[in-house]
């Protein structure tokens, strides 16, 4: 079994490369043709707010999960213009290698993210990835090499950069400079969301192949906390709460005050108090990102209550004259003069010009705006063969910080992180961490190899 079986489209790549950075060049089909890789929840999630934004063509869809599989391809038939049911693969590779698609969405399981959003690059497509954007550092390495390398415009599903309201907060009081000079950020999480149980070993379900569920993750016995949706109990598959969570709201605040690297990265944690679940991530953990001016400090507990009640995923920045609180639901500015006003904005749902959100399936009404506005922001950069607002590299910066708080919280130790290298300065140890070991027959991308 290969990383990447050749695609036709490869052949006529490099003669048609020159046409595709054209400024504005839309594509050559009245509709552009689309595919979904892991069309589950968030897929289905991310490819319906597509179709409501353009009368996009999905053509394909694939998943190792025949039922899920099924069921998608249903509703994106009900969804889109055409009524067409997309063809069905299970395997990405052939489905890259069979069609002709000019966007690829990823919404595979997290361990799945690189060596599918590789592919679609390597196939000539433009590609809206989940976040976290891989499992390892040298995995989001590779993945902004192969961006960069077939020129592809990837946007990362770093939504909270489209989120309107977040998006007004920034514009009204970040940019405005109400906050004054800011000297320290928190972000953090106090869902419930590890799993708490611990059920027994079972054999798989028929509809789903396992083996090539677990593709280059390690072999492990099945249970129905593994799929569908709960396999972020485990570290094999992701990078746990920090990879999942904090990864959103630090990308949100880097975003918001211009922030790229951090100089240092800093964690402590693990499992305190959940030690009855079969779950392997950390239900404490405590991180802390230090940039050049202040720190940014990420806490999550999966257990006991919420400092703030209003905001138990959140971001809160300090600065000389005011707080701004945000989360997907709300903002609030709370100035430092007690005469001043204080400053607030919500979510809208925007049900008028799409009712069918009220009434599908498993979405979350506070995403659906800023899902919408995510596609909006990366169908422009496609016309326009720009950067999006979530464009790959800042997902990786985002991603990476919150591995290397992981891989801090292992090594009881703080990383100094050297952008420029790709690497943690002075310490071997660490750097032998930035890359999982593959399961046998599937090889771990390298930036050299895309």
């Amino acid at each position: 079994m290969t990383r990447f079986l050749p695609n036709r489209r490869s052949f006529i790549g490099a003669a048609a490369s020159s046409l595709l950075l054209v400024p504005g060049a839309r594509p050559a089909t009245p509709s552009r043709k689309v595919a979904v890789i892991g069309p589950g929840w968030y897929g289905k999630v991310d490819l319906f707010r597509l179709i409501q934004v353009e009368p996009v063509e999905v053509v394909a869809l694939c998943d190792v999960d025949s039922r899920s599989l099924k069921a998608a391809a249903e509703l994106t038939a009900e969804r889109q213009k055409s009524g067409n049911e997309p063809r069905m693969y299970s395997d990405y590779r052939e489905m890259l290698e069979q069609e002709e698609l000019d966007l690829v969405l990823v919404g595979t399981p997290d361990h799945w993210h690189a060596l599918t959003m590789i592919a679609a690059c390597q196939a000539g497509a433009d590609v809206y990835c989940q976040k976290p954007i891989g499992v390892d550092i040298v995995e989001c390495q590779a993945m902004l090499a192969a961006a960069r390398k077939h020129q592809r415009v990837v946007q990362i599903g770093l939504q909270r950069r489209s989120t309107p309201h977040l998006v007004d907060a920034k514009k009204r009081i970040v940019d405005e400079g109400l906050l004054g000079e800011i000297g320290h950020v928190e972000v953090c999480c106090y869902f419930h969301m590890r799993a708490r149980n611990d059920p027994p070993d079972t054999q798989p379900p028929a509809h789903l192949d396992y083996d090539f569920w677990t593709g280059p993750a390690p072999m492990r016995p099945y249970t129905e906390l593994r799929h569908p949706r709960r396999w972020r109990a485990f570290m094999e598959y992701s990078n746990g709460i920090m990879g999942d969570m904090c990864v959103h709201m630090l990308d949100a605040v880097r975003w918001m005050l211009d922030l790229g690297w951090p100089g240092r990265v800093y964690s402590n944690g693990g499992i305190r108090i959940q030690k009855d679940s079969q779950a392997n991530t950390a239900d404490s953990q405590v991180a802390t990102f230090e940039f050049d001016k202040f720190p940014v400090v990420w806490t999550h507990r999966s257990w006991g209550t919420p400092p703030d009640p209003n905001y138990p995923w959140a971001f809160f920045i300090y600065g000389s004259k005011g707080t701004l609180k945000g989360s997907v639901h709300r903002w609030d500015f709370v100035p430092v003069d007690k005469n001043a006003k204080r400053l607030q904005g919500k979510v809208q749902f925007e049900l008028e010009d799409y009712p069918e959100d009220e009434t599908e399936q498993d979405l979350e009404l506070h995403s659906a705006p800023a899902v919408r506005h995510h596609m909006k922001n990366w169908l422009e950069a496609v016309d326009n063969r720009s950067r999006p607002v979530a464009d790959i590299e800042e997902g990786h910066i985002s991603t990476t910080s919150c591995i290397l708080a992981n891989l801090s919280m292992e090594l009881e130790r703080p990383l100094a992180w050297d952008p420029a290298r790709g690497e943690v300065r002075n310490d071997e140890a660490a750097n032998k961490l930035l890359a999982r070991p593959y399961r046998a027959p599937w090889k771990h991308p390298l930036p050299n190899e895309v």
